[in-house]
C-alpha cells in the first residue's frame, strides 16, 4: 500500500509515518501544500492523509486536485476542527473520510485499510493462493497453516503478489507499491527481499521469476 502523509505538525507527521512503515506500508511524508501537490503529481497513492490546514497550499485545494484527477486515490482528511460543519465541508470537497485530531493510531490504521480496499477492485479481506494466507488487517501470514515471521517489506511484497492474482509484477511495480520515494531503483533491494521471502515461504516454490518481466505467485 502506498500512502502519503501531508501534515505540517512535524512530530505528528513523522510519528504516523514511522508507525505506518512499521506495518509494511510504503509511506512518503511532506509538511506543506506545495510539496503535497508535487508528490501526488508524481506518485500513485492508495491513500493520502491530508491535513486540512496545510501551509502554502490549503488542504481543501489539494483535495480538489486529487478528486479532479479522477484517479483511485482516497483522501482521509485530518483536522483539529471537530464541528459537524467542518466535517460536512471536508466531505463535500470529495474527501473519502474525516478524522479529528487528536486520534488513536489504531483507528487511523483501520480507516487507512478501509479506504485502500475501496481504491482497488473488490478482494476478500484475507488473501489466499497456493497454500499462502495473508490477513493485512491482522498483519498475519501463513503457509499451509504454518505462521510466517516476515519483515515489513517481505509482508508488503507478498501482499502485492497476492493481490496481483497470478499476474506478473515487475520490480518497478514492487518498488512503487512496497517502498517509499527514497528507494533507489538501481539497487537489488527488490531481488534480495524476494529471495528472503522465498526462503521463509519454504518449498515447493510459490514465487516464480519471469525472466525480463518480474515475479508472479503460483495460483
Amino acid at each position: 500500500m502506498r500512502v502519503l502523509v501531508a501534515e505540517d505538525e512535524r512530530m505528528l507527521a513523522d510519528s504516523v509515518t514511522e508507525g505506518l512503515r512499521h506495518l509494511g506500508m510504503a509511506v512518503d511524508v511532506c509538511y506543506d501544500g506545495d510539496a503535497a501537490l508535487e508528490r501526488v503529481a508524481v506518485h500513485r497513492y492508495d491513500v493520502v492523509l491530508l491535513d486540512r490546514d496545510l501551509p502554502l497550499v490549503h488542504g481543501d485545494e489539494i483535495c480538489r486536485r486529487i478528486v479532479g484527477d479522477g484517479g483511485e486515490t482516497r483522501v482521509l482528511m485530518l483536522t483539529a476542527a471537530a464541528g459537524i460543519r467542518d466535517r460536512v465541508e471536508g466531505l463535500g470537497l470529495g474527501a473519502d473520510d474525516y478524522l479529528t485530531k487528536p486520534f488513536a493510531f489504531a483507528e487511523l490504521v483501520a480507516r487507512v485499510h478501509a479506504l485502500a480496499r475501496r481504491s482497488r477492485p473488490s478482494l476478500p479481506p484475507v488473501l489466499h493462493s497456493a497454500g499462502v494466507e495473508l490477513d493485512p488487517a491482522k498483519r498475519f501470514a501463513s503457509r499451509d497453516g504454518r505462521p510466517l515471521s516476515l519483515s515489513p517489506k517481505e509482508f508488503a511484497v507478498l501482499e502485492v503478489l497476492l493481490r496481483a492474482e497470478g499476474r506478473v509484477v515487475s520490480p518497478e511495480e514492487l518498488l512503487e507499491k512496497a517502498w517509499d520515494e527514497h528507494a533507489d531503483p538501481f539497487t537489488n533491494t527488490v531481488r534480495m527481499t524476494v529471495m528472503t521471502l522465498r526462503k521463509k515461504l519454504g518449498p515447493p516454490p510459490v514465487v516464480h521469476t519471469v525472466p525480463g518481466a518480474g515475479y508472479r505467485l503460483a495460483t
